[in-house]
């Protein structure tokens, strides 16, 4: 049995888009103003757009930034399927192609729009203690993701049957998330591809198990 799709309407395309031009807007008013200092009214005056339109898509600025975390949660989990899944490869090799893979994905989705990327990694710990704890548990939670990866490798053989886990996940991750803010510096795609692969180097040198 097949489930068919029902195609998106123009309406609620519409609505997708605007939606995105909120988020899109308020970022830049955050990065020109600061989170504290922008008001729903700056947001909904550069975008041209009443405070009832703005409260029909969110709660308050607070919201948004909420809603591109469970985005970019989304998004990472949506690109870690089929041949990048953790059990898809069972040897070293393929476990070489699979995390170039995940990477270049990684580079994508951290590159698509750097603003969100630096108020997310550099500024949203600070707007209030709740959201410190949201920012910790995506930390976490993409901790788990790359220990599912390393669970694997111990498990089939070709990473070392007594690696430390959760702190390599952790190790590795720090890494990543180095390469990211290097990139929001200098966002040169040569400089980004030495760095992926210093990473893999590190990572292959470090857990590889050995014959």
């Amino acid at each position: 049995m097949t489930t068919e799709t029902s195609p998106v309407t123009r309406a609620e395309r519409k609505k997708q888009e605007l939606r995105r031009e909120i988020i899109e807007t308020a970022f830049d008013c955050f990065a020109e103003r600061g989170y504290h200092a922008t008001g729903i009214a700056d947001i909904a005056t550069q975008l041209g757009i009443g405070h009832g339109t703005f409260y029909r898509y969110f709660e308050n600025k607070r919201d948004i930034v909420d809603h591109v975390i469970t985005d970019l949660v989304e998004r990472i989990v949506a690109a870690l399927v089929a041949d990048n899944a953790p059990e898809a490869v069972n040897s070293l090799a393929g476990y070489r192609a699979q995390t170039a893979r995940i990477g270049d994905a990684l580079a994508r989705i951290f590159g698509s729009d750097p603003r969100l990327a630096r108020f997310l990694l550099l500024e949203a710990a600070g707007i209030d203690a709740e959201m410190r704890e949201r920012v910790l548990d995506f930390y976490d939670t993409a901790a788990q993701m790359t220990a599912e990866y390393l669970h694997h490798g111990v498990r089939v053989g070709y990473l070392h049957a007594d690696l430390d886990v959760d702190a390599t996940a952790r190790a590795i991750n720090g890494m990543i998330l180095a390469a990211v803010l290097s990139e929001l510096r200098n966002p040169d795609p040569k400089a980004q591809a030495r760095m992926g692969e210093a990473i893999r180097r590190v990572m292959y040198d470090g857990i590889a198990a050995r014959a």
